[in-house]
């Protein structure tokens, strides 16, 4: 079955990493970070949008900062304000997933595979949406195998 590409986001007060799936929704590769400047989103909602049409996306995966209690806070809240503006402007159905910690573990990676400290800025939340979005489609998939 054909899924079509699906985009994560690594949802952040600065910038939001944005990865991309195969065609096949197997694999999560990244694709670039937006940086947000400001509390206006227009600007990032558009360039979001041009990226779900060029690369013809059908679903989204945004990474829903919840707070390590599991409590919901000011940042969970202004995630789901910016779900509602971008499925508005996409006309896609953008799906919460928990991104507790994969900014760590993103870190965690880099770190390991030796990426110099300066160039992990730029990746960590391109790699944290790559996170995000291969943990949402290998457990998509297990639930698909199990029906």
């Amino acid at each position: 079955m054909t899924m079509g590409r699906i985009m994560g986001i690594d949802y952040g007060s600065r910038r939001m990493g944005i990865a991309l799936s195969d065609p096949l929704g197997l694999l999560a590769s990244g694709l670039e970070t937006i940086q947000r400047r400001g509390e206006d989103d227009s600007s990032v909602i558009r360039r979001i949008a041009e990226l779900c049409t060029a690369h013809e996306v059908k679903r989204i995966i945004l990474g829903l900062p919840r707070r390590t209690d599991g409590k919901s806070g000011e940042a969970e809240r202004s995630a789901r304000d910016f779900a509602a503006g971008l499925a508005e402007a996409t006309g896609l159905e953008v799906i919460f997933a928990d991104e507790r910690y994969t900014t760590v573990l993103a870190g965690r990676i880099m770190r390991e595979a030796g990426i110099k400290r300066d160039k992990r800025r730029a990746l960590v939340d391109q790699i944290a949406a790559e996170i995000i979005l291969q943990d949402w489609l290998d457990q998509n998939r297990k639930k698909q195998k199990s029906q």
